[in-house]
């Protein structure tokens, strides 16, 4: 689930971009890493396609951020498969089996990249090239040509259809996610002038759209790109969030965590 947080809405009650009381109440907690409590919002809608994979894509999101709740995840997500009727409905259902699969590979949890890539090279198959869920696969795909394959090249290309794609569409979450791992490319290169400008586009969107849970992470890397005294500015209030959220996403720890003299 990328959120398109982009369309403005005239209900003032309403959360940045979400046109229903529902929306905005989902937005609320998956911004604040209340995940679980999001899901249990959709779970009477359970046997509509769209609802079932939201709940899933919450709960895989929580996988990956907390590094817990995997089996609620994998049942999520095969309710979500068996509802399905659409190839688009399917294939968004094997992009969510891809990305559940890449963060039990990442996070060290069980070997899957076999069963990441196969599930993505699926969705690849039944979601079409201008459909919507297109730019959040590309991305996906670069996720895992990047961190699963070691394969810089091939993630930069999917990353920047994926750029492109959520820029078309106005999809502003994966827009600062995608600007994020383009970035930490050019970083990893040594071009410190266009990371630092792609990591300050993922944070000042993240901080618009009020997407808490992922401001630490975004603030994290902009320092990476900066001297002191802006860099440990950055983290400061990095640590900050980290701790406000009950020390959410949890691999952010290490960096956080101040180091102690020897």
């Amino acid at each position: 689930m990328s959120g398109s947080e982009s369309r403005g809405g005239e209900d003032p009650s309403l959360a940045y971009g979400k046109e229903t009381p529902m929306e905005t109440a989902i937005w609320r907690l998956r911004s604040r890493g209340c995940w679980t409590d999001a899901a249990a919002l959709l779970a009477p809608h359970a046997t509509e396609p769209a609802a079932a994979l939201q709940r899933a894509a919450l709960l895989i999101e929580r996988c990956l951020y907390t590094e817990q709740g995997w089996a609620d995840a994998e049942d999520a997500l095969r309710a979500a498969e068996a509802v399905a009727r659409t190839d688009e409905e399917r294939g968004a259902a094997a992009c969510e089996r891809g990305y559940l699969a890449y963060a039990s590979t990442l996070l060290g949890v069980r070997d899957r990249a076999d069963e990441a890539r196969m599930a993505l090279g699926r969705a690849a198959a039944l979601i079409a090239p201008d459909a919507e869920g297109r730019p959040l696969l590309d991305f996906r795909r670069g996720l895992v040509a990047q961190n699963l394959g070691d394969s810089p090249e091939a993630a930069r290309a999917a990353y920047r259809r994926a750029h492109a794609g959520a820029a078309a569409r106005g999809d502003s979450l994966l827009l600062s996610s995608t600007w994020r791992h383009l970035a930490g490319l050019a970083l990893r290169e040594g071009e410190l002038a266009e990371a630092r400008h792609g990591f300050a586009e993922s944070l000042r969107i993240r901080e618009e759209l009020g997407y808490l849970v992922g401001t630490a992470p975004a603030l994290t890397a902009l320092a990476d790109t900066e001297t002191e005294p802006e860099a440990g500015r950055l983290r400061a209030e990095a640590r900050r969030l980290f701790h406000l959220l009950d020390g959410v996403p949890t691999w952010l720890s290490a960096q956080l965590t101040p180091r102690t003299a020897t």
